[in-house]
């Protein structure tokens, strides 16, 4: 019967195949394997020191924008209500405020029209007289500010924040309470010049990956970038992360891992509950990850971490430590992997010595974590009619303590 494990990694495609087959070799330690949920996209025409490179790469790795087939993202090029409706749409979930509206140059087939109906009801977005929307006319930048302060119900507390541009004199009466609240929100980026605003001039697709951020950083949905050119920004308070703090965290694939008891793999969490300091301001963002490995401890397995990767892409060295998981469980010869591990992620040694002790290769339901298992151990269980495992509940065992302090940047 052939072996169907989906594996993690071509190191536990080795050991997990080579000793299944029956042909046992030791597999050299390989280093932990870094990954990430959120993907990190990068665009040709956006380099790394582009003004909006942070904005767009992570707006692009949550699905909120995207880039073109040829690889580009275009920032340069202007955005059109209809698209800027499809960009708030996938940036934000908020309850609908009115009813739909049936603006007369939207049709029902018309690409964008679920996206700008959404909009409208969430109060991001709406039409002009005699219910005209306007689909294809680009959107100025104030248009796109005031949207974004409205629909998340922002007010300012006076408009002595518009002080701040050169051409404050050219923003539209329509706009000014608006940006004013979207100003003390730190919504603002102006490139190249900080101090100006453009309102009138059409928003580029950097401008409003740009603002978008801001919004949902405003929101503590991602994590706050640091660039000269948000209206209103200090430099970002430097602040720690206690020794002794403790995170709590989640692995989304399974509630259960099941590993050998002396062995390594390599696994990444993420934080469930964000982290905030005594002022309230965010340290660690949920969804932040955790990449680290599972290793021998004592008679169970602990999770070590060796880096925090924040909702931003910035990724930090971390000094924290589950608490030592012992908790067993035996499986015999003649069991299947149906009767006991459903729905279970196998380390690779455990993988391997629970299909030969078992019998049982049809595991088409299964991962295996890249990982290893010593020699001696393989030897040893090989040949018994059954194998005592370490299973591990994620959610309940894998709180991480930081052991060292860890400086950040918050807000």
């Amino acid at each position: 019967m052939s072996n169907s494990f989906r594996l993690k990694s071509g190191t536990a495609l080795m050991l997990a195949l080579g000793l299944t087959a029956g042909a046992f070799s030791p597999v050299i330690s390989a280093a932990p394997v870094i990954a990430q949920t959120q993907t990190q996209t990068q665009f040709a025409d956006v380099p790394a020191g582009h003004w909006a490179a942070q904005f767009i790469t992570s707006l692009a790795g949550r699905g909120v924008i995207a880039g073109f087939p040829d690889g580009t993202f275009r920032p340069d090029e202007p955005v059109t209500r209809a698209q800027y409706a499809a960009m708030v749409r996938g940036a934000f979930s908020q309850s609908s405020v009115r009813g739909a509206t049936s603006f007369v140059d939207v049709p029902p087939n018309y690409w964008a029209a679920a996206a700008i109906r959404e909009a409208d009801m969430m109060g991001f977005l709406s039409g002009y007289p005699g219910n005209i929307f306007q689909p294809d006319q680009n959107i100025p930048r104030a248009q796109v500010l005031v949207s974004l302060a409205n629909g998340l119900n922002y007010t300012a507390s006076s408009q002595a924040s518009l002080g701040v541009y050169r051409d404050a004199a050219s923003i539209p009466d329509y706009a000014v309470a608006s940006l004013a609240a979207a100003t003390e929100r730190r919504l603002v980026v102006n490139y190249p010049d900080v101090q100006v605003l453009r309102p009138n001039q059409t928003a580029t697709r950097a401008d409003v990956a740009a603002f978008i951020y801001q919004a949902l950083a405003s929101q503590n949905q991602v994590a706050t970038v640091n660039s000269p050119y948000i209206v209103g920004q200090q430099r970002l308070a430097q602040a720690s992360l206690p020794a002794g703090t403790t995170l709590t965290m989640n692995y989304a694939d399974s509630d259960k891992i099941v590993v050998l008891p002396d062995e390594t793999a390599a696994l990444t969490l993420t934080v469930s509950q964000a982290i905030t300091d005594s002022a309230g301001r965010v340290l660690v963002p949920a969804g932040s990850q955790v990449v680290g490995e599972l290793r021998p401890s004592g008679s169970g397995s602990q999770f070590v971490a060796q880096q925090l990767v924040l909702t931003g892409g910035q990724s930090l060295a971390i000094n924290a430590t589950s608490q030592t998981v012992t908790t067993t469980e035996t499986i015999r010869q003649g069991a299947g992997f149906g009767q006991t591990l459903a729905g279970a992620i196998l380390g690779s040694g455990a993988a391997a010595a629970i299909a030969r002790t078992t019998g049982d290769q049809n595991v088409g339901t299964l991962e295996v974590l890249a990982g290893t298992a010593t020699g001696a151990t393989l030897a040893r269980i090989f040949g018994r009619n059954q194998v005592e495992v370490i299973t591990i509940n994620p959610s309940q065992d894998l709180t991480l303590t930081v052991n060292e302090t860890l400086l950040l940047s918050a807000r």
